[in-house]
Protein backbone atom coordinates (compact mmCIF):
# COMPACT_ATOMS: atom_id res chain seq x y z
CA UNK A 1 0.00 0.00 0.00
CA UNK A 2 1.24 3.44 -0.93
CA UNK A 3 -0.09 6.54 0.80
CA UNK A 4 1.84 9.71 0.04
CA UNK A 5 1.28 13.41 0.54
CA UNK A 6 2.80 15.56 -2.22
CA UNK A 7 3.95 19.06 -1.29
CA UNK A 8 5.79 21.90 -2.96
CA UNK A 9 5.17 25.34 -4.38
CA UNK A 10 2.68 25.95 -7.20
CA UNK A 11 4.31 24.85 -10.46
CA UNK A 12 6.71 22.41 -8.78
CA UNK A 13 5.30 19.53 -10.80
CA UNK A 14 3.33 17.88 -7.99
CA UNK A 15 0.36 17.03 -10.18
CA UNK A 16 2.41 15.65 -13.05
CA UNK A 17 4.63 13.57 -10.80
CA UNK A 18 1.76 12.36 -8.60
CA UNK A 19 -0.25 11.29 -11.66
CA UNK A 20 2.64 9.31 -13.16
CA UNK A 21 3.48 7.68 -9.84
CA UNK A 22 -0.17 6.85 -9.11
CA UNK A 23 -0.42 5.03 -12.45
CA UNK A 24 2.78 3.09 -11.72
CA UNK A 25 1.63 2.19 -8.19
CA UNK A 26 -2.01 1.49 -9.08
CA UNK A 27 -3.44 3.95 -6.53
CA UNK A 28 -5.61 7.04 -7.13
CA UNK A 29 -4.05 10.47 -7.55
CA UNK A 30 -6.24 12.70 -5.40
CA UNK A 31 -5.75 16.28 -6.55
CA UNK A 32 -7.62 18.95 -4.68
CA UNK A 33 -6.76 21.35 -7.51
CA UNK A 34 -8.55 19.17 -10.06
CA UNK A 35 -11.52 18.72 -7.71
CA UNK A 36 -11.74 22.49 -7.18
CA UNK A 37 -11.36 23.35 -10.89
CA UNK A 38 -14.15 20.87 -11.71
CA UNK A 39 -16.39 22.50 -9.06
CA UNK A 40 -15.66 25.93 -10.60
CA UNK A 41 -16.40 24.66 -14.13
CA UNK A 42 -19.66 23.08 -12.95
CA UNK A 43 -20.63 26.28 -11.13
CA UNK A 44 -21.37 24.50 -7.87
CA UNK A 45 -21.77 26.56 -4.72
CA UNK A 46 -18.35 25.33 -3.49
CA UNK A 47 -16.90 26.11 -6.91
CA UNK A 48 -18.23 29.66 -6.92
CA UNK A 49 -16.79 30.33 -3.47
CA UNK A 50 -13.47 28.71 -4.35
CA UNK A 51 -13.18 30.63 -7.65
CA UNK A 52 -12.94 33.97 -5.84
CA UNK A 53 -9.93 32.75 -3.83
CA UNK A 54 -8.29 30.94 -6.75
CA UNK A 55 -8.51 33.95 -9.10
CA UNK A 56 -6.88 36.12 -6.43
CA UNK A 57 -4.08 33.59 -5.95
CA UNK A 58 -5.24 32.86 -2.40
CA UNK A 59 -5.61 29.48 -0.74
CA UNK A 60 -9.14 28.10 -0.53
CA UNK A 61 -10.22 28.21 3.15
CA UNK A 62 -10.06 25.04 5.25
CA UNK A 63 -13.82 24.79 5.72
CA UNK A 64 -14.26 24.43 1.95
CA UNK A 65 -11.63 21.68 1.75
CA UNK A 66 -11.98 19.45 4.79
CA UNK A 67 -15.24 17.67 3.99
CA UNK A 68 -14.14 17.21 0.38
CA UNK A 69 -11.01 15.33 1.44
CA UNK A 70 -12.85 13.06 3.87
CA UNK A 71 -15.43 12.14 1.23
CA UNK A 72 -12.72 11.33 -1.30
CA UNK A 73 -10.64 9.17 1.07
CA UNK A 74 -13.78 7.24 2.00
CA UNK A 75 -14.33 6.15 -1.61
CA UNK A 76 -13.61 2.47 -2.44
CA UNK A 77 -10.68 3.13 -4.81
CA UNK A 78 -8.75 4.93 -2.02
CA UNK A 79 -8.89 2.05 0.47
CA UNK A 80 -5.70 0.40 -0.81
CA UNK A 81 -3.64 3.57 -1.11
CA UNK A 82 -3.51 7.06 -2.59
CA UNK A 83 -1.34 10.01 -3.49
CA UNK A 84 -2.71 13.25 -2.07
CA UNK A 85 -1.78 16.36 -4.06
CA UNK A 86 -2.68 19.86 -2.88
CA UNK A 87 -3.69 19.07 0.69
CA UNK A 88 -2.67 19.82 3.37
CA UNK A 89 -1.48 23.35 2.68
CA UNK A 90 -1.28 24.59 6.27
CA UNK A 91 -0.20 23.11 9.59
CA UNK A 92 -3.80 23.13 10.94
CA UNK A 93 -4.86 21.18 7.83
CA UNK A 94 -2.00 18.72 8.42
CA UNK A 95 -3.17 18.23 12.00
CA UNK A 96 -6.73 17.64 10.74
CA UNK A 97 -5.45 15.21 8.12
CA UNK A 98 -3.45 13.26 10.72
CA UNK A 99 -6.60 12.95 12.86
CA UNK A 100 -8.72 12.00 9.85
CA UNK A 101 -6.22 9.32 8.74
CA UNK A 102 -6.19 7.91 12.28
CA UNK A 103 -10.01 7.89 12.32
CA UNK A 104 -10.31 6.07 9.01
CA UNK A 105 -7.27 3.85 9.69
CA UNK A 106 -5.32 4.98 6.63
CA UNK A 107 -1.87 6.05 7.88
CA UNK A 108 0.34 7.73 5.29
CA UNK A 109 3.89 6.64 4.44
CA UNK A 110 5.48 10.07 4.15
CA UNK A 111 5.20 13.58 2.76
CA UNK A 112 7.16 14.21 -0.43
CA UNK A 113 8.41 17.77 -0.90
CA UNK A 114 9.32 18.81 -4.45
CA UNK A 115 11.91 21.53 -3.96
CA UNK A 116 12.01 23.98 -6.92
CA UNK A 117 13.50 27.48 -7.32
CA UNK A 118 11.23 30.48 -7.93
CA UNK A 119 12.77 31.15 -11.37
CA UNK A 120 11.94 27.64 -12.57
CA UNK A 121 8.42 27.86 -11.12
CA UNK A 122 7.64 31.20 -12.78
CA UNK A 123 8.87 29.95 -16.16
CA UNK A 124 6.83 26.74 -15.87
CA UNK A 125 3.62 28.49 -14.83
CA UNK A 126 3.86 31.16 -17.51
CA UNK A 127 4.22 28.39 -20.13
CA UNK A 128 1.01 26.72 -18.85
CA UNK A 129 -0.99 29.73 -20.02
CA UNK A 130 -3.82 29.45 -17.50
CA UNK A 131 -5.94 32.54 -16.83
CA UNK A 132 -4.72 32.66 -13.20
CA UNK A 133 -1.04 32.36 -14.22
CA UNK A 134 0.24 35.88 -14.89
CA UNK A 135 3.54 36.79 -13.26
CA UNK A 136 2.14 39.05 -10.51
CA UNK A 137 -0.39 36.37 -9.46
CA UNK A 138 2.35 33.72 -9.57
CA UNK A 139 4.62 35.79 -7.32
CA UNK A 140 1.72 36.40 -4.93
CA UNK A 141 0.95 32.65 -4.86
CA UNK A 142 4.61 31.96 -4.03
CA UNK A 143 4.46 34.50 -1.18
CA UNK A 144 1.26 32.88 0.15
CA UNK A 145 2.95 29.47 -0.18
CA UNK A 146 5.97 30.61 1.85
CA UNK A 147 3.82 32.09 4.61
CA UNK A 148 1.18 29.38 4.91
CA UNK A 149 2.47 26.17 3.35
CA UNK A 150 6.24 26.11 3.84
CA UNK A 151 5.83 25.49 7.62
CA UNK A 152 4.55 22.02 6.63
CA UNK A 153 8.11 21.10 5.70
CA UNK A 154 9.18 21.56 9.33
CA UNK A 155 5.95 19.92 10.55
CA UNK A 156 6.66 16.68 8.66
CA UNK A 157 10.44 16.84 9.11
CA UNK A 158 10.05 17.07 12.90
CA UNK A 159 7.96 13.88 12.75
CA UNK A 160 10.51 12.08 10.54
CA UNK A 161 7.88 11.85 7.76
CA UNK A 162 9.46 14.15 5.14
CA UNK A 163 11.32 13.22 1.95
CA UNK A 164 12.62 16.08 -0.23
CA UNK A 165 13.20 15.66 -3.97
CA UNK A 166 15.06 18.14 -6.18
CA UNK A 167 12.32 19.33 -8.52
CA UNK A 168 14.65 21.48 -10.65
CA UNK A 169 15.59 18.38 -12.66
CA UNK A 170 13.94 16.97 -15.77
CA UNK A 171 10.54 15.35 -15.32
CA UNK A 172 12.12 11.93 -15.91
CA UNK A 173 14.85 12.47 -13.31
CA UNK A 174 12.33 13.60 -10.69
CA UNK A 175 10.19 10.53 -11.45
CA UNK A 176 13.20 8.22 -11.13
CA UNK A 177 14.07 9.78 -7.75
CA UNK A 178 10.46 9.38 -6.57
CA UNK A 179 10.33 5.73 -7.58
CA UNK A 180 13.60 5.10 -5.77
CA UNK A 181 12.17 6.65 -2.58
CA UNK A 182 8.87 4.74 -2.81
CA UNK A 183 10.54 1.38 -3.47
CA UNK A 184 13.11 1.83 -0.68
Amino acid sequence: MTRLIFMGPPGAGKGTQAKMLSEDMGVPHISTGDILRAAVAEGTSLGQKAEVYMNAGELVPDELMLGLIRERLDQPDAQQGWILDGFPRTVPQAEFLNQLLDDIKQPFDFAVNLDVTDEVIIARLLKRGRQDDDESVIRHRLDVYRQQTEPLIDFYRSRQRLVSINGNQTMESVQANLKQVVVD
